[in-house]
């Protein structure tokens, strides 16, 4: 995938937080490639060491909040479990806590790809957060 030498504001990209019910969480940066410049992290399990979980409800809807503009138009959520990865529906800008017990870390990718020319993305940016269904 190509990278365009189109100018998105910011020195990195936007912060993403997510919301639970009333409260609002931030999430971690991790890889991103932004105006030029790329950073590679270690994978959500990793960055997110020693950080604690953030409590949800079995099958609590989870909200995405991105202040930035343009939004991304692309998008991936994948949810890690005892080493097993699944990809995750987001829809309309969230999606639902897992109804089983457990701590469950999570991966958001999301991409400004290019409106007109296929595979030229503008930037992308993962964001890492980690939940604990009690």
């Amino acid at each position: 995938m190509g990278c365009s030498k189109e100018r998105m504001s910011g020195e990195k990209p936007p912060e993403v937080y997510i919301k639970i019910g009333n409260e609002k969480y931030e999430t971690k940066l991790g890889t991103y490639c932004w105006n030029g410049t790329c950073a590679d992290t270690a994978g959500p399990v990793e960055l997110l060491k020693g950080k604690e979980p953030i409590n949800v409800n079995p099958g609590e809807k989870i909200s995405f909040i991105m202040d930035y503009e343009p939004k991304p138009n692309e998008f991936h959520l994948i949810q890690i479990s005892e080493s097993k990865e699944n990809e995750v529906l987001v829809k309309e800008n969230g999606f639902s806590a897992p109804t089983q017990k457990g701590v469950y870390y999570y991966s958001y990718g999301v991409w400004w790809m290019d409106e007109k020319e296929e595979n030229l993305s503008h930037g992308d940016a993962f964001y890492a957060f980690v939940l604990v269904v009690k």
